[in-house]
Parts: C-alpha cells; sequence; structure tokens
C-alpha cells in the first residue's frame, strides 16, 4: 500500500481509523464504531431520511488506532495530553529495525516472556542512528559520539537539508519485516484466543532513547512494552521517568514527553530525517487519537 501523500511533500503515518470496517486492535477490545444519532424524529443518517449525517463514536484510543499518549496514562493524577504536548512541529529521525529473537541477546526485560519474544534492542538502533550520523554533521543527532564506530553501512537519502538540521526530538521506529498488514492487524488474542506478542523494546533500548535526547517516541506496535507484562509498564516508566511501582510523577518526570503508537511508515519512505507535525484531538484525556505527517523538502 502506498504512503498517505498529502501534497507532494507531507506524508500521513498514522492508520485510517474505518469505524465499523477493518482496524487494528490491541488486547481484543471492541472495535471502534460509528452510529446514527437519533433523537425523536431526528434521525442523523441521509440514507433513512435524515437531512444530514451526525453520528455517534465509540472508540478506546489506546487500542483502536494510531495514538498518542502523555504520562497521565500510568499516573493517579488526570494528566491530560492536550496540556503536555508543546511542540507543533519538530525534527524527527527516521529508522527501521529488525527485532530479533530474545534468545540472541544479552539486553533485558525482566518480567515474564516467551521464547518466541522478539525484542527492539539498544545495539540495533544505535546502529541504525549511527549510519545515518555519519552522513550529516555529528551535532544533527544526539548520539554519544563515542557510540560511533566505523561503518560501510550505505547512507539512507536525507529529506530536510544538512545545513538546516538541528537536534531531532523525536524517533520514529519502523520494525521489519514491514507490510500493510499493520493496518489492520490484532495483537493480543485473536480469534482462535492464541495469544500473540508483538515485538517490544529492551530496557537499555529505552534508556539509550531517553539518553539521546528523544522526547517524542513513535512506533508501529501497540506498546513499547510487552502488551501482557503484568501492568508493570518499564518502558514506560522509563521514558516519562516514574517510579517502578509508583503512580505519581516527581520533580524529575518529562512531563511533556509523548509517546505514539500503531503508526504505519510504509516502505517507500526512506530512514532519514524529516519534518514532524505531531496532530491530536483537544482531548483533555491522557490519550488521543493522533495524525503524525511526516513533512519533506523536496
Amino acid at each position: 500500500m502506498k504512503s498517505n501523500d498529502i501534497n507532494g511533500n507531507a506524508i500521513d503515518i498514522s492508520i485510517p481509523l474505518r469505524f465499523n470496517g477493518p482496524q487494528p486492535n490491541a488486547y481484543g477490545v471492541e472495535p471502534a464504531r460509528a452510529e446514527a444519532c437519533e433523537y425523536g424524529d431526528l434521525v442523523g443518517d441521509t440514507r433513512r431520511g435524515g437531512s444530514v449525517n451526525f453520528e455517534r463514536y465509540t472508540v478506546i484510543s489506546h487500542c483502536n488506532g494510531t495514538h498518542t499518549e502523555c504520562v497521565g496514562h500510568i499516573t493517579h493524577e488526570r494528566i491530560s495530553i492536550r496540556e503536555c504536548l508543546k511542540d507543533v512541529l519538530m525534527n524527527a529521525v527516521l529508522v527501521s529495525v529488525e527485532p530479533v529473537a530474545i534468545s540472541e541477546t544479552d539486553e533485558a526485560y525482566p518480567l515474564n516472556h516467551e521464547q518466541q519474544d522478539t525484542l527492539i534492542t539498544k545495539k540495533s538502533l544505535a546502529e541504525k542512528l549511527t549510519s545515518l550520523q555519519q552522513e550529516v554533521p555529528h551535532s544533527a543527532f544526539r548520539v554519544p559520539q563515542s557510540e560511533i564506530p566505523q561503518s560501510n553501512i550505505p547512507h539512507s537519502a536525507f529529506r530536510v537539508p544538512q545545513s538546516e538540521i538541528p537536534h531531532s526530538k523525536a524517533l520514529i521506529v519502523r520494525t521489519l519485516p514491514n507490510d500493510d498488514g499493520k493496518l489492520t492487524r490484532e495483537y493480543g488474542t485473536d480469534a482462535a484466543n492464541a495469544v500473540k506478542i508483538p515485538p517490544y523494546f529492551t530496557l537499555e533500548a529505552m534508556h539509550y532513547i531517553v539518553e539521546s535526547g528523544f522526547t517524542h517516541l513513535l512506533c508501529d506496535l501497540p506498546s513499547i512494552d510487552r502488551i501482557y507484562d503484568d501492568g508493570k509498564l518499564l518502558n514506560h516508566r522509563i521514558f516519562w521517568n516514574v517510579e517502578e511501582g509508583s503512580r505519581a510523577t516527581n520533580a524529575a518526570t518529562r512531563i511533556n514527553n509523548t509517546i505514539t503508537e500503531l503508526i504505519y511508515v510504509s516502505n517507500e519512505i526512506e530512514d532519514g530525517e524529516y519534518l514532524l507535525n505531531l496532530q491530536i484531538a483537544p482531548f483533555d484525556a491522557d490519550c488521543s487519537p493522533s495524525r503524525p505527517i511526516l513533512i519533506t523538502t523536496s
């Protein structure tokens, strides 16, 4: 499937939410749906004699499609994504990584797991960011220079002139293999009651993302943590700096950091630097459906 090219320079990497149609789903929750509003003789469906269409939408933002969440996702205090997301337009870097089998890495995720689980590691992220970093001034990336090995990895094309690239604030992670099945994939328990665990980040990878200075993380997964992790959400806690087991923020909590899950970045979009417009609905809630837009200059 081709990317959602808006006007030649803007690319939508959200998943269209097709109410009452095929859509992604996490944890087997109720699908998003739409139904015509009815009040007395007033019917919100022109096909049924109404003068206009107006519908009631039911959606579970965390599970039904592309969404952006804030630290209020894990706190007792009702913190709003509308208040936390301060960046309207930001520099972002897109990397493609292939998750590795849990038996093939020494990196950790110290909770229940299965041998078939696959992980996004610090090593894979560092290698990808390093290969991109070698094509632009080191100051353009927040990757420690001490971790830049010599590499012959072919460079990826950059969509923003190198002279205009400041520090990237957002990291966009596309997992491999990549296909448009992600537009409607069910994560968790399927119709046959079989548990399907998608890839997730190691703790080392999440610390690396934070230490590299990224404040917004976007991925094509339903969660940056293992979807069944006994409710620990260790990676969420690392990214926002909330103590394990705590339901409260602290003085060092990264209150303006955001996590966007269930994006889809089609294969023709090259790894590299972009401008990112992260659009959300003005929900006074911890999470909102969102529409991340990549902007190019070519």
